[in-house]
């Protein structure tokens, strides 16, 4: 017995030193080696043998990852207080840079997304804030993919998620928009009395260079009165036609 147990000993070790040393690794996975502490290389996807306590092997998953930036207090341009939450989607482009470059890179990833965030939002005024959205989405991704290129990592997209503003702000920005609003009525009012005056200035100036076109107004209006139900109608008619028509001012 104790020479059956001698003879399968060596065979358990070696089993389990090959079991040890053979990793898989996924289409989306890679692993990165170190011979003796020193980098060796990256190897993966598939089948991958490591040489049990010589070689050391990382294993790193290069899919897109999605950062919820925590929300931060921010003090904007124009001296209002607003809380900013965004959320940043980053993947690993460099696996040796990600490991020999930066330590815990998602947890040094998010840190530098919540300092830009602040950074990039306090240079801007709250209108600005909430009508370009876009465009501090595009600022911010393309700072924190500059500082993040170091580190093997690429920042795609940094979209903000939330501005909220507190209750006094929020009742301000409503009275203004309200204020706005009338001051556009008002404005449509005024445009539409000058273009209503200036078309009684080109018909007065039509009728007085054409009598006929008074005329044919004349008739118009006398239509326009008899369809009316009114026991009495007015006949406008010129001072100097009346005068005619009862011979005033006629020599004898």
């Amino acid at each position: 017995m104790p020479a059956l147990f001698s003879g399968l000993f060596p065979l358990v070790v070696v089993g389990l030193l090959v079991a040890y040393s053979i990793r898989v690794l996924r289409e989306y996975e890679r692993g990165v080696v170190f011979l003796l502490g020193r980098f060796w290389k990256v190897k993966g996807p598939g089948l991958v043998l490591v040489v049990p306590f010589i070689q050391q092997m990382v294993r790193m998953d290069l899919r897109t990852r999605v950062l919820d930036v925590p929300p931060q207090d921010v003090i904007s341009r124009d001296n209002v207080s607003v809380r900013v939450n965004a959320v940043v989607y980053f993947r690993v482009l460099d696996p040796e840079k990600a490991v020999i470059q930066v330590e815990h890179f998602e947890a040094a990833t998010s840190q530098l997304a919540q300092t830009t965030l602040r950074s990039v939002v306090g240079q801007h005024d709250l209108d600005q804030m909430l009508a370009e959205r876009e465009r501090l989405n595009a600022e911010i991704q393309r700072i924190l993919d500059t500082q993040t290129d170091a580190w093997g990592i690429k920042v795609s997209n940094v979209e903000l998620k939330h501005i909220d503003l507190n209750e006094t702000m929020i009742r301000a920005i409503a009275k203004q928009a309200e204020a706005e609003r009338l001051r556009r009525a008002k404005v449509i009012d005024a445009e539409g009395e000058l273009q209503a005056a200036e078309r009684l200035l080109q018909a007065g100036e039509i009728l007085s260079k054409r009598p006929e076109a008074m005329q044919l107004r004349y008739l118009g209006t006398l239509l326009n009165i008899a369809g009316e139900r009114s026991n009495t109608i007015v006949f406008p008619l010129p001072m100097g036609d009346l005068a005619k028509s009862l011979g005033v001012g006629e020599k004898k």
